[in-house]
């Protein structure tokens, strides 16, 4: 359950004492025997609401948004403490450039992803999280990318997955639903679980490709599997997005948008599912390894309702409800219904598409970035504490020797130091494994 952030009215209220506001003004009758008003009101139809000042809770939220997405640096406005005390709304909401739904290379998407991380920076983000689809391959190329920006990399991932209805929401065929992932700088803890829940999803994307094919093929229009592994890239699992490229490059259709509208939407001619678990399945896996789970566009779904009604027993953290043309309200009801965060984003991919919302185009409520964070971070800080748990304990099992030990701990973060005497044993292949993976830990946190 979302906890509530500092005391004021939310976004949602304050928005709606603005809007009456402004009716309660316009609709009082002017003088019948003053012209002014008469002449004046073409020009006061025209006038645009004047954007309202921050509240004090807002300005708070982006201080300590600010603080988390770029540590160490100072980047929050000098005029933030000057909102309240301005003598008219001089100044529009706050806002945090923050991307929690985008692709790379890595899967569908056409940029690397240091060139997404690029994009990104130059459209102002702040926070991107690198969401491909069932892999985290990208993860580490987008951190490093990062390092040259004021800019912080969640690591994520969109899980491909499948909601069958129960009886008791009545009968229906399964339809697909697809789960982001958000893991603390740190990663999951338990890294290798999901890595082979992952890849039994990319194996199967395989054999939905091949099936694709064959159906178009009984459509007239043949084509290879290597063809669209080749579009992929070497080590990427095929999807639809790769099987549209295919169609557009053999002339089967003038773009993709054709590809999607005509042939592969949900329930298309040649559309075709792959092995992929239950939604529930998969928000209990990110539970389990450290992850913040939120359902990707949930508009997309042809029961919303029962589907957001079953992954929040399954333990679902939010939904997204906001997109590049603003907040969908039926979708925030839902939210406010189940005690979901309300997220969004720009589910960027690089297609060749003008209609395409750009990487960091989501004007995401900075409360909502907040609310978010405040999930997350315990989360975040249990699987870190995870993670050094299971180190530790590897240092005691090195060998079947109990020399190496853990001499000390502080706060959320254990500090582990490896103590032994012996030196054959800290010369051993495996000590350089651990020292590896704990410094590769530690410049990620970085």
């Amino acid at each position: 359950m979302p906890s509530s952030a500092p005391a004021g009215a939310s976004t949602e209220e304050e928005d709606a004492v603005v809007a009456a506001g402004a009716i309660a003004t316009s609709s009082a009758a002017p003088d019948a025997g003053d012209p002014e008003p008469q002449r004046n009101k073409g020009r006061r139809r025209r006038k645009k609401r004047r954007p309202r000042a921050p509240t004090e809770e807002e300005v708070a939220a982006r201080r300590l948004v600010l603080r988390w997405a770029c540590p160490g640096r100072e980047v929050v406005a000098a005029d933030d403490g000057q909102a309240a005390g301005a003598g008219r709304a001089r100044v529009r909401r706050p806002r945090v450039a923050v991307e929690l739904h985008a692709h790379s290379a890595r899967s569908d998407g056409t940029l690397s992803p240091a060139e997404l991380v690029e994009r990104a920076h130059r459209n102002g983000v702040k926070v991107l999280a690198l969401t491909d689809h069932d892999t985290m391959a990208g993860v580490p190329e987008a951190v490093e990318a990062a390092k040259r920006h004021p800019i912080r990399i969640i690591p994520g991932v969109e899980i491909s997955a499948v909601h069958s209805p129960s009886d008791e929401s009545g009968s229906g065929a399964e339809e697909p639903v697809h789960i982001l992932a958000y893991y603390g700088s740190w990663g999951p803890a338990r890294p290798q679980e999901l890595e082979m829940f992952l890849a039994g999803i990319r194996e199967g994307r395989y054999a939905r490709a091949n099936e694709m094919l064959l159906k178009l093929g009984g459509l007239g229009m043949p084509m290879k599997l290597e063809d669209v592994c080749k579009i992929a890239g070497n080590g990427v699992a095929p999807g639809r997005l790769h099987v549209a490229r295919a169609m557009v490059h053999a002339g089967f259709v003038e773009d993709l948008r054709q590809a999607f509208s005509r042939y592969l939407y949900d329930g298309g001619p040649a559309y075709a599912t792959g092995s992929e678990p239950t939604g529930e399945s998969v928000v209990q896996l990110v539970c389990r390894t450290g992850g913040v789970t939120v359902l990707a566009h949930p508009w997309a779904l042809k029961n919303p309702g029962a589907v957001i009604k079953n992954l929040k027993a399954a333990g679902l953290h939010g939904i997204e409800v906001y997109r590049s043309d603003g907040k969908v309200s039926g979708l925030s009801d839902l939210a406010d219904t189940y005690e979901l965060l309300k997220l969004g984003g720009s589910d960027f991919h690089g297609r060749d598409d003008k209609e395409e919302p750009d990487v960091g185009s989501v004007d995401l409520p900075v409360l909502s970035v907040f609310k978010f964070l405040e999930i997350a971070k315990p989360i975040w800080h249990n699987a870190i504490k995870e993670i050094f748990a299971s180190i530790s304990k590897r240092t005691t099992d090195l060998n079947g020797s109990n020399g190496f030990r853990r001499i000390s701990s502080a706060g959320d973060f254990c500090v582990l130091r490896l103590s032994c005497e012996d030196p054959e044993l800290t010369g051993a292949s495996e000590v350089e494994v651990l020292r590896t993976e704990v410094a590769d830990i530690v410049l990620t946190h970085q």
